[in-house]
């Protein structure tokens, strides 16, 4: 949601329907925490971690915005119709 807040319709219907998109959106999780723990690593082994997970996000963030495109969820929206009352 945070990586793509306009998309939270389809978002939310991917993750409630799609168990592969789940795991993607984990992946990317994974991914954002290791990739901030990599501050704590020794100096030396620091920046060659921080690209191998920076490209790792990368590529999940886009893996989940082509699922986004292909998903085609939109919201109906819903039309009000006047109370009827007593008509016959």
């Amino acid at each position: 949601m945070r990586r793509f807040p306009t998309r939270g319709l389809e978002t939310e219907t991917l993750l409630a329907r799609d168990e592969n998109f789940r795991g993607i959106c984990d992946d990317l999780a994974a991914a954002e925490e290791a990739l901030a723990a990599t501050e704590r690593l020794p100096e030396n082994l620091r920046a060659a971690r921080r690209r191998e997970y920076e490209e790792l996000v990368a590529d999940l963030a886009e893996e989940i915005a082509r699922a986004l495109e292909r998903a085609n969820v939109f919201q109906i929206p819903r039309i009000r119709r006047p109370d009827r009352g007593d008509a016959k």
